[in-house]
C-alpha cells in the first residue's frame, strides 16, 4: 500500500497539537478505505478492531435497542474520530456505524492505541475530549427524550445537525449530507408520520425548506425558540 501523505491529516483539529513529523509516523500504522452509501464500517458489537477517522463524508452512528428498535446515536463529520472503543474501556464496538454518503476512512490497529496515547498526549488528550463531549451529549439527549415533547426534540435535532454539519447558502443553512423524515424520526424516538407532519408545518410557516433529504433550516432563531418553549407544567 502506498505511504499516506502528511496532508490527509495536517489540517485536522485532532492532529493539530502535533509536530510534521509527528503526523507522518502516526499515518504510517494507517490504512485508507473507502466505503459506498449505506456500507457499515461496523456493527454493534461486534469486536473493536481499529479505531477510525473520518477523512470525507458523513457517518451515521446507530444504535439498536434490546427490542430491535434502531436509533440514530449521532452523525460524524470530516476530521472526527469514532469507534474508539479502547478509549472507553470496551473490546467490541457500542454502535454501528453505516456511512451516510461514500466517505473515505482512516483506521488504525486497536492494539495500537495505548502506544500511540503514549507517544502522542495531544493525541490521546484531544481523543479523550471528543469522547468526553459526546458522552455529555447522550446525557443531553436522554433528558430531552424523557422530558420534552416531540416538537421540541425534533427542533433541537434539526439545530444539532445544523450546527455540526450546516453549510451556509443563500436562504439559510443547509444540512450538508442527505438525511431523511425517517433519519430524524430515529434521531428522535417519534414516528415518521409525527416528523412529516412537523416539517411541513414548519416550511409552510418558513422555519425550513424540505426536500428529498434535504433540510435547509431558513429561520434559526424561530427553530431555537420552539426548541426552547417546552410547556410549563
Amino acid at each position: 500500500m502506498a505511504a499516506l501523505h502528511r496532508s490527509l491529516i495536517s489540517q485536522l483539529p485532532l492532529f493539530q497539537g502535533m509536530a510534521p513529523e509527528e503526523q507522518n509516523e502516526i499515518l504510517r500504522s494507517a490504512r485508507s478505505s473507502r466505503y459506498a452509501k449505506e456500507s457499515a464500517i461496523f456493527e454493534q458489537e461486534s469486536e473493536a478492531h481499529s479505531f477510525f477517522v473520518l477523512i470525507s463524508g458523513h457517518i451515521r452512528v446507530v444504535r439498536t435497542t434490546p427490542d430491535g428498535q434502531q436509533v440514530i446515536a449521532r452523525y460524524i463529520s470530516e476530521g472526527e474520530i469514532f469507534g474508539v472503543a479502547a478509549a472507553l474501556g470496551r473490546t467490541t464496538y457500542p454502535a454501528s456505524s453505516v456511512a451516510a454518503v461514500d466517505c473515505v476512512v482512516l483506521a488504525w490497529p486497536n492494539a495500537l492505541w495505548p502506544e500511540l496515547v503514549r507517544r502522542f498526549p495531544a493525541f490521546g488528550a484531544t481523543t479523550y475530549k471528543t469522547v468526553g463531549t459526546r458522552l455529555q451529549e447522550t446525557q443531553t439527549r436522554v433528558v430531552e427524550m424523557s422530558t420534552e415533547q416531540v416538537e421540541q426534540r425534533v427542533a433541537h435535532a434539526l439545530l444539532r445537525l445544523a450546527n455540526q454539519t450546516g453549510r451556509k447558502i443563500d436562504i439559510g443553512i443547509e444540512i450538508d449530507f442527505p438525511i431523511s423524515r425517517q433519519d430524524i424520526a430515529e434521531m428522535t424516538g417519534t414516528t415518521l408520520h409525527t416528523v412529516s407532519r412537523l416539517l411541513s408545518k414548519w416550511e409552510d410557516i418558513g422555519i425550513i425548506v424540505s426536500g428529498r433529504q434535504k433540510v435547509t433550516v431558513k429561520d434559526a432563531h424561530r427553530l431555537v425558540v420552539l426548541a426552547e418553549s417546552r410547556a410549563k407544567g
